[in-house]
């Protein structure tokens, strides 16, 4: 398992650095902002009225923008998990289906290694891969902050990105169990952005649209702390996250036991079991009676 841990991670070298490092630069590039935010307070209250609130609904409360949370809120952690988790779907659909469509996942199983920990050894990795993005984006807010007045300390920065980890987390076994289900990793990352892009839009219209409350209280993006995480971190909201995480990759590892490895490209629809009984059944009764005739 330590070698399928440490080799998939050296896969995901490139990922961590051009994710963590794109991310750090942004966020460098958003925190110098704050103290022109601060001084030109009562102009961006102004400019932000202009806006109508079913907007301002996708992006947080705009009365606390010349706050520090409510700046990095807006600007930074309103729209980031959701750009960031493109690439969490998208490394959660190829863990194991991406060698399966390769074709070399049955040379890879054909060694002396068990499935449980060809599958953890992975998903390790995955989650090793997300965490390091963060640190590196964590970072790069953390450093230049100290420069400017907002006066976070590193407690407190911390918690969004602790919430952020739990939805990526979220988003990257719902892929995986998807590729395990659906023909193609290409077919589940395509389920799993649609089911993320949809939450985004719920959240934002629920505000105006009373029919969608319901819905909207049970999706994972109502429990990302994009604001008000200076209050302390929601464990409740946080463990909820982790916990669905974990009970995607259980089922994903328990569907992963039971699957017969393709040698290679796109798979199809698999029916179940009884599907293919039922139609054995009638093709066999068929038979006999023309038999008999």
């Amino acid at each position: 398992m330590n070698a399928i841990f440490r080799n998939s991670l050296n896969k995901s070298r490139g990922a961590i650095l051009g994710w963590g490092i794109g991310l750090g630069l942004l966020g460098a590039m958003f925190v110098p902002i704050y103290d022109t935010f601060k001084e030109q307070a009562e102009l961006m209250t102004q400019m932000m009225d202009i806006y109508p609130p079913e907007l301002m609904a996708f992006f947080g409360d705009f009365s606390s923008i010349t706050t520090p949370d409510g700046f990095l809120s807006i600007e930074y952690f309103s729209i980031i998990p959701l750009v960031l988790a493109i690439y969490a779907i998208g490394a959660g659909s190829r863990l194991v289906v991406g060698d399966e469509e390769n074709g070399t996942l049955d040379l890879i199983a054909a060694h002396p290694i068990s499935r449980s920990n060809l599958f953890y050894g992975r998903l390790a990795a995955f989650i090793s891969a997300v965490g390091l993005i963060l640190v590196l984006a964590y970072l790069g807010i953390y450093i230049p902050a100290q420069i400017t007045n907002m006066g976070l300390t590193a407690a407190e920065l911390l918690t969004p990105f602790l919430s952020m980890f739990a939805y990526l987390l979220l988003f990257g076994t719902l892929s995986l169990i998807l590729s395990l289900v659906l023909p193609s990793k290409r077919m589940a990352s395509m389920a799993a952005g649609i089911i993320m892009v949809a939450d985004f839009f719920i959240q934002g219209f629920a505000s105006s649209y009373s029919e969608l409350e319901s819905v909207a209280a049970v999706l994972p993006l109502k429990f990302l702390q994009r604001s008000g995480w200076i209050d302390g971190l929601e464990l409740g909201w946080f463990f909820g996250l982790i916990g669905v995480a974990a009970l995607f990759s259980l089922v994903a590892w328990w569907r992963f036991l039971r699957r017969d490895i393709r040698v290679g490209g796109e798979g199809s629809w698999e029916l179940p079991s009884f599907v293919f009984r039922s139609s054995k059944k009638r093709a066999l009764t068929e038979h006999a009676k023309v038999s008999g005739d």
